[in-house]
């Protein structure tokens, strides 16, 4: 029945059975043939570029233009995150990705008690305009395309960017790139959400519709199943949750009055990339294919940018080990060919250190480097598809495509994704304790963890954010607050509060208080006096 765990994690068998397992609990045989293949295969490939996109979303793929190579990016202040995108866009980088501090992620401003202690140190602190301002000095915004890993206050973040384009010349309607803007991931695998689900999607909607009419090129969202499965969940869950979240926020644009073909072209997907290549190939394919289906006979879409399911690719944070931390350069490698071979848009490769600490400058370099040599030396990128036909791909394809359509079923018949927090939680949590037992047992082996274990522990060279970073950030902060119009300020919080509590687009308020100086923390914490905050069940 749908939902069933045997759909979508691997049982735990131990690891003398002779059978083997995906981690999404599909057996795999000692040999594929041609009998393995999917019935009405012709149909379900078409070409590339063609409906239902199996092969890929554009018919040439990477022949005319490779992924983007990203390398997300951000710490302390930003001044030496500027320093960091700067160096990354030297050794070759074709976009920019910005990690935020916890703070920033949380809508809260440095200066606030909570946030002593983390200012800085998952990624950038950005409080203000001036902020934004200098972490984008001397990058041209209308030559670079930039996500942004922000979801609760992505709106806020979106507009600033917005604001500092305008101050470097630079019209809106050029402004390229992404905010990952998916709340619902949130109350499911990460917890950095403020409002509650009501508030939260509207807020999603607002930022369909304003950049609609004010910064077309740029994808409205980034539907995450990158965390889902960071948070433990298999390939099938992976599919199936992001999908079914992406439904939730296509029916409730529509539900906004927007046209499902005015917004649809503008969505983008966030993939997680793990170690077993051939599952992972067949789960991007599965997902563009599904997602044109969906959109097609479920929503109506007729543009065909409506159908393609476009996404970023980033390789598996919780794949990396803190032992034997070189060996991480293997897996990032091995992570990143799925991806490109999946026919991903863009990719972000881990640093191999990343366990142990942020990424040094020459792990940074060194992860840039793999995507370049995996573009011009592996012969990946000559071919479109290049897994297309394998009896073994295929017939994974299809079932990944087949267990993760039966939990979508789950989950509609629950109301939808909203509603099925709960149950989505459940599941991963499911399939976290089932990786456990595996790797517990050695039914799964991890190289130099549980297997090929070493004596001692090798610990690289890592990178440390200087504490006085905060204190500086903090000085800045409250230099910044002092140095404004506070009768102004003041007005302008107001305006937002008015503007939660109507039901008018709420983007251009805000922009309005952001460009008269109030923080991030001011404007969030005004939405948050209207729209309250979430509490997690339990």
């Amino acid at each position: 029945m749908p939902g069933d765990k045997r759909l979508s994690v691997a049982p735990v068998v131990g690891p003398d059975d002779p059978r083997r397992f995906t981690d999404a609990g599909i057996e795999v045989k000692p040999v594929y043939t041609q009998t393995d293949l999917p019935k009405g295969l012709a149909d379900d490939l078409g070409a590339p570029g063609v409906f239902p996109f199996t092969r890929g979303v554009h018919g040439e793929m990477y022949r005319k233009q490779h992924w983007t190579i990203r390398q997300y990016a951000g710490y302390a202040s930003a001044k030496e995150s500027n320093e960091r995108y700067r160096y990354l866009l030297n050794q070759g980088s074709t976009g920019l990705s910005m990690a935020f501090d916890l703070p920033t992620q949380l809508g809260l401003d440095s200066d606030d008690p909570r946030c002593l202690g983390e200012v800085g140190r998952t990624g950038v602190a950005i409080d203000s305009i001036e902020d934004m301002r200098m972490a984008f000095d001397g990058i041209p915004l209308d030559q670079v395309s930039t996500s942004m890993t922000i979801n609760a206050p992505a709106s806020v973040l979106l507009l600033l960017y917005e604001l500092v384009g305008e101050e470097q010349g630079v019209p809106a309607s050029e402004l390229r790139g992404t905010v990952q803007n998916d709340i619902l991931k949130e109350y499911i695998a990460r917890g950095n959400f403020i409002y509650p689900p009501m508030a939260a999607m509207r807020l999603t909607t607002d930022l369909f519709s304003y950049c609609r009419e004010t910064i077309p090129k740029w994808n409205t969202i980034s539907i995450s199943g990158y965390h889902f499965r960071e948070k433990g969940c298999s390939a099938v869950q992976e599919v199936a949750f992001t999908l079914a979240d992406g439904i939730a926020y296509v029916q409730a644009a529509i539900d906004a009055g927007l046209k499902v073909d005015e917004f649809a072209p503008r969505l983008a997907f966030f993939f997680n990339g793990h170690n077993n290549v051939f599952q992972e190939v067949a789960k991007f394919r599965a997902a563009r294919r599904m997602w044109a289906r969906i959109m097609h006979d479920r929503f109506g879409a007729r543009d065909e940018r409506s159908l393609k399911l476009r996404f970023h690719t980033q390789t598996g944070g919780v794949t990396l080990t803190a032992q034997q931390p070189e060996n991480n350069i293997v897996r990032v490698a091995l992570q990143g060919f799925a991806a490109v071979c999946g026919g991903t848009q863009s990719l972000h490769t881990n640093g191999f250190d990343e366990a142990l600490a942020l990424p040094t400058e020459s792990a940074a370099k060194l992860a840039v480097r793999t995507q370049q040599i995996l573009a011009y030396e592996s012969g990946v990128a000559d071919t479109v598809d290049p897994f297309a036909g394998s009896y073994f791909v295929e017939a994974l394809t299809d079932e990944i495509e087949t267990r993760a359509s039966e939990l979508i079923a789950k989950v509609d018949e629950l109301g939808g994704a909203v509603a099925a927090i709960d149950f989505v939680r459940g599941e991963i949590e499911e399939s976290a304790y089932g990786y456990h037992e595996r790797y517990r047992t050695e039914q799964d082996i991890v190289v130099g963890v549980n297997r090929f274990v070493e004596d001692g522990v090798e610990v690289p060279e890592i990178m440390r954010v200087d504490p006085a970073a905060e204190r500086d950030q903090v000085t800045r902060l409250k230099a910044f607050k002092q140095s404004r119009d506070q009768d102004l300020v003041v007005d302008r919080l107001t305006m937002v509060r008015a503007a939660a509590r109507g039901n008018a687009n709420l983007l251009p308020v805000l922009r309005r208080a952001l460009e008269d100086r109030c923080t991030i923390g001011e404007v969030c914490g005004a939405m948050r006096a209207v729209f309250g905050s979430y509490k997690a069940a339990g």
